[in-house]
């Protein structure tokens, strides 16, 4: 069985996916809860967690917290939908602000699907970009790019985050561990198994070239916003 709760308004999601834990618990107080999310995930994992067969009659529950963050993640979110939402086990989606595309197969298969919008207006999360670049996802980083640029983030800001997620893949690809770096744990660990998403050389290229498309903007030599977004779809 699958349900998704998703939107802008974060807090209101996860209020309603924990809630919805709890109402399950109610019926099955021995009820098994695994996490999976973008940090955790490998191929196959949903596949294999749809396939499972329950012991005892007693059904598992898996809390599947913003598979869009991870490209391969989401992938195989859709082309597992249809088995998971057959499955005798409950599967419980938390998503941010979904595009038409990204619901539909979606709300397909979900025996319950609900959408929470925040109040007023929410500044976009340029940390997701970084995360796409991360995870070389041409695709999501374009989309991305246009929910920023909807948003009016100045260019300046999105190359920043960009420029930062370089920055942090280089040190991990020089160093041997995040206290040589001098970064935290987390973003140097994750940079450290992204390096495997590059072309030896790919990752100075591109920070080269990001660097270039800064002062040539700032000089008046080529439009930025228009740079930028050619930067993203030649990556």
């Amino acid at each position: 069985m699958l349900y998704v709760f998703y939107g802008s308004g974060d807090g209101a999601v996860r209020e309603a996916a924990y809630g919805k834990l709890d109402a399950l618990r109610a019926s099955w107080p021995d009820l098994n809860v695994t996490k999976l999310d973008p940090d955790e995930y490998e191929t196959g994992l949903l596949a294999s967690a749809g396939s499972t067969v329950s012991l005892f009659g007693a059904p598992q529950a898996y809390l599947i917290d913003t598979p869009s963050l991870a490209a391969d993640f989401w992938a195989e979110l859709e082309q597992e939908v249809a088995a998971l939402a057959a499955s005798p086990h409950h599967f419980i989606v938390i998503e941010g602000t979904l595009l038409a595309a990204q619901k539909k197969p979606l709300a397909a298969a979900a025996l319950e699907m609900t959408e929470y919008k925040g109040e007023g207006t929410e500044r976009f999360d340029t940390f997701k970009m970084a995360n796409a670049l991360v995870e070389k996802d041409k695709r999501t980083l374009w989309i991305y790019l246009q929910d920023a640029v909807a948003a009016d983030l100045p260019a300046e800001e999105i190359i920043g985050v960009l420029w930062w997620q370089l920055k942090t893949l280089r040190l991990a690809m020089f160093t041997k561990s995040a206290t040589e770096a001098g970064v935290k744990d987390f973003p140097y660990n994750k940079a450290k198994r992204a390096l495997s998403n590059f072309k030896p050389g790919e990752v100075e290229a591109l920070s080269r070239s990001l660097l270039k498309l800064y002062h040539d903007g700032h000089a008046g030599k080529t439009d930025i916003n228009l740079a930028l977004e050619e930067w993203v779809l030649r990556m």
